[in-house]
């Protein structure tokens, strides 16, 4: 059975439930991704995922091309190719990833097709957008390390990705993230406004104190 969309609906991830910004207050600034790579459309659902990696070098988008028959429903590809002059995919190479049941695309890179992107709600978080694609002739191996707007990403680390930012969680430390955000969300869920700005006030007064600073 298939959604709207032709793709084979998928359980829920269970990073799903946790926002990049509990997360990122895990995991620290370098599994963090900069800010050039963002949503490239308006109120973009959450992604959640294991990673399939793709490297595509400047001018050439054959390997993402080739990954989009190659990942497993549920993955995110997250690409790495930091080219500014030529989109890596356009609606049409969207269009196929979703009815194959991936979850989204992370890419250092532009797209193209914007409009036909955003109408199929595919999620992509990307550098930004250009009308011309390139070309079509780069091999390279697929699920090997990459980087991708600053973090290190290899296949099957988590990635986590909305309107916050995107986040990776290193596979070999999923269970002790996953664990570490449980215990957050839930500290968080129990404590009232009131309390945590009684906590916070009280911290940040300490740390004036600390300082030197007596206003």
């Amino acid at each position: 059975m298939s959604d709207a969309t032709g793709s084979p609906p998928q359980a829920p991830h269970p990073f799903g439930e946790f926002s990049p910004t509990t997360l990122a207050d895990v995991l620290g600034r370098a599994q963090v991704m900069d800010i050039g790579i963002r949503p490239l459309w308006p109120s973009i659902p959450r992604v959640a995922g294991p990673a399939f990696t793709v490297h595509c070098p400047p001018g050439d988008n054959l390997m993402l091309h080739a990954a989009i028959h190659r990942a497993a429903p549920g993955s995110v590809l997250v690409v790495d190719s930091g080219d500014l002059n030529y989109a890596l995919a356009g609606g049409n190479v969207c269009a196929v990833a979703q009815r194959r049941g991936i979850a989204g695309f992370v890419a250092d890179g532009l797209i193209r097709d914007l409009a036909e992107v955003r109408a199929s709600g595919f999620p992509v978080f990307a550098r930004g957008v250009i009308p011309i694609p390139g070309s079509k002739k780069a091999v390279a191996p697929l699920n090997v390390p990459v980087q991708c707007g600053g973090v290190t990403v290899s296949a099957g680390d988590v990635v986590v990705a909305d309107e916050e930012g995107v986040v990776v969680v290193p596979g070999d430390r999923r269970d002790e993230v996953l664990a570490a955000a449980r215990a957050k969300q839930a500290k968080e869920d129990r404590e009232s406004l009131d309390d945590w700005a009684t906590a916070h006030r009280a911290r940040i007064d300490a740390a004036l104190r600390a300082g030197g600073y007596e206003g």
